[in-house]
């Protein structure tokens, strides 16, 4: 087995999603030789001067087979040490972990254990199962069956859904028909979710687990939103509440490796709710500038060490997002002059950025990272209103779709 304190050879699954970008930061930081497979010649990991290598291979969602191969192929010669994935590629890795195991060093639980977690409907059976709070919910196999459930106001998610993809927020009955239209027909063999909308604070908890056994906790609150769901700026918290109801997700799954969630803090005071999981670290960085390396964990539990759990990081730690800051002001109709101001404000390190590290795109440790801000914020100055297109950009060929899916599923172990 590697030594687990010296740099380490690290093939990272994907290169396009700010949790990649974020976990290559943490990586290089630590001194680690990163490499990354992504089918985007323009990734956002490509602007790192962290990355040595980028393999440009096949795309998750259109050809899960051949990426699964090429990803082998980069395996065979032993020179990597630990394969990291950070996003949906875990779906597929924990199908054929048999296949990679002996290749490199990977931290994942069973196939089983993974798809409750990444399915929506499957989550939310556990936490039913599991005595855990959630949202009043519903789950439909059909138009009608959710024509029935739905009050308003709702909230309306496919069963598989990451990025904020699948999920519509009902107010009224054109809201309805709209998702309706959108969802189709085909969806509903595969379940869709209604729940209750709750007026409240969406928080973020992430978790690292050995064999069932947490070592490692992170949550943090948005302070302001940025485009699709995502926070411009994020503080640290402590939620010892979310961390047994985490720990007790972890326990029952026997899970190994990382583990996240979204709950919702009610505005009348009540305990969280639980809302979403998602099997794999989401943007690692607040935890890390907290004193908590998920990363750090992820690669130890991945060359079979056992380590000792890190204690909780401090509280009130505040990071920021740029691209997503200024996404978000043109997503909400911002002006050019609205930019503008962003620009400045984050520059200066001003305003609602007062007392905020960069997350995202970490100039001062890697400037080639400000390449892909530069080029955002020149398109928004120019175009205001590019902003929800940039940020679908994201929504690539690294995602799982239902066909994906459904040919993992058929993979043998």
């Amino acid at each position: 087995m590697p030594d687990p304190a010296k740099p380490l050879r690290v093939l990272v699954s994907e290169g396009s999603s700010t949790s990649a970008r974020e976990a290559i930061t943490i990586l290089g930081l630590s001194g680690h030789h990163v490499e990354v497979c992504d089918p985007s010649p323009w990734c956002l990991s490509r602007f790192s001067r962290f990355v040595r290598k980028f393999h440009r291979c096949p795309g998750l969602r259109d050809d899960p087979v051949g990426y699964l191969a090429f990803v082998e192929q980069r395996l065979a010669d032993g020179k990597f040490d630990v394969l990291l994935p950070t996003h949906e590629q875990g779906f597929l890795f924990a199908r054929a972990k048999r296949r990679i195991e002996g290749r490199a060093g990977l931290a994942l639980p069973s196939f089983a254990s993974y798809r409750t977690a990444h399915s929506k409907a499957g989550f939310s059976r556990l936490l039913d199962r599991l005595g855990l709070p959630q949202p009043p919910t519903q789950i439909v196999t059909s138009a009608q069956q959710l024509r029935e459930a739905v009050r308003f106001p709702a909230v309306v998610k496919t069963s598989v859904g990451t990025a904020s993809r699948g999920i519509w927020f009902i107010r009224n009955a054109d809201d309805l028909e709209s998702a309706l239209h959108d969802l189709g027909v085909d969806v509903f063999a595969h379940e869709v979710l209604v729940q209750d909308l709750i007026a409240g604070t969406t928080e973020k908890a992430q978790s690292v687990f050995c064999r069932g056994q947490m070592i490692g906790f992170h949550a943090y609150r948005q302070v302001m939103p940025g485009v699709g769901g995502g926070e411009a700026i994020k503080q640290s918290v402590r939620r010892p509440v979310v961390r047994a109801h985490l720990e007790k997700v972890g326990q029952a799954l026997d899970w190994h490796g990382a583990l996240s969630i979204d709950y919702i803090m009610p505005d009348d005071g009540d305990a969280p709710l639980l809302i979403d999981c998602n099997p794999r670290l989401v943007e690692p960085m607040n935890a890390y500038r907290a004193g908590v390396d998920l990363v750090g964990l992820l690669l130890l539990i991945s060359l079979g060490a056992t380590p000792a759990a890190l204690p909780e990081g401090r509280e009130g730690v505040l990071t920021r997002l740029a691209m997503q800051a200024l996404l978000g002001c043109g997503a909400r109709g911002g002006t050019r002059r609205d930019i503008a101001r962003e620009c400045v404000r984050l520059f200066a390190n001003s305003g609602p950025y007062a007392g905020s590290t960069e997350e995202l795109t970490p100039v001062e440790a890697d400037w080639i990272s400000a390449v892909p801000l530069a080029a955002t914020a020149a398109l928004l100055l120019a175009w205001p209103k590019s902003a929800i297109k940039l940020a679908r950009g994201g929504f690539g060929a690294h995602l799982l779709d239902l066909k994906s899916i459904r040919t993992i599923e058929g993979l043998q172990s």
